[in-house]
């Protein structure tokens, strides 16, 4: 049993995390922290997952009980397929930054990282994941593994932007970012259709979850 939930946690960890070191509000935080203050950028993207993790969390919750075990399945279909629409949309309508409207005290920094990482977050492709999610290991799980890999990715972004954003290539970074997405998408939606192809994950649920 505590095996199971150990797993489960680790699964909700990694994927989340992994999903947003390659997110666009992973590369706008490193642009945050590279051009004014890491500590307070950190902070306030902090606050906004976690936020954003708990909206995720209680959207999950209740489509899981509106649609059922019987029917859950499409929730992965339905958010598989945003990813991918998503990320045909990154591919024909690549993001640019602008650097002199980017905060430069303290104060401004964490509000500025606050609203700009909750706003890119709401409908993202973690935030899909999260939802997702919370029909496979529960809302607990999701809640505190959930929001604690965004925030360690978070401090990692920030950490980086400190002291590497101006090596990065944002075009490579994108194309990564609309790979891994397709293949994620292609791969909630297999699961959706067919959960049986996905025996470890069905091992991971811990019981009384669908």
């Amino acid at each position: 049993m505590e095996l199971a939930w150990l797993g489960a946690f680790a699964v909700v960890f990694l994927v989340i995390g992994v999903l947003e070191i390659f997110d666009r509000t992973s590369f706008a935080l490193i642009a945050l922290a590279a051009r004014s203050h890491p500590l307070r950028s950190w902070m306030g993207a902090a606050v906004a997952f976690v936020g954003t993790t708990a909206i995720s969390v209680t959207v999950g919750t209740a489509l899981a009980d509106v649609l059922g075990p019987a029917r859950v399945g499409l929730l992965r279909v339905v958010g598989g397929a945003f990813l991918i629409a998503y990320a045909l949309w990154l591919y024909f309508h690549p993001e640019s930054e602008d650097p002199d409207r980017l905060p430069r005290t303290p104060r401004s920094a964490f509000l500025t990282a606050l609203v700009t990482i909750f706003l890119l977050e709401l409908g993202d492709t973690t935030m899909i994941f999260q939802i997702v999610f919370v029909s496979d290991f529960g809302w607990a799980i999701v809640l505190v593994a959930g929001a604690l890999a965004l925030v360690t990715v978070a401090a990692w972004d920030a950490f980086l932007g400190s002291r590497l954003a101006h090596r990065l290539d944002p075009h490579l970074l994108h194309r990564v970012v609309v790979a891994v997405l397709l293949i994620v998408g292609a791969v909630t939606i297999a699961y959706g259709l067919v959960p049986g192809a996905f025996p470890t994950l069905a091992l991971l649920r811990p019981m009384g979850v669908w």
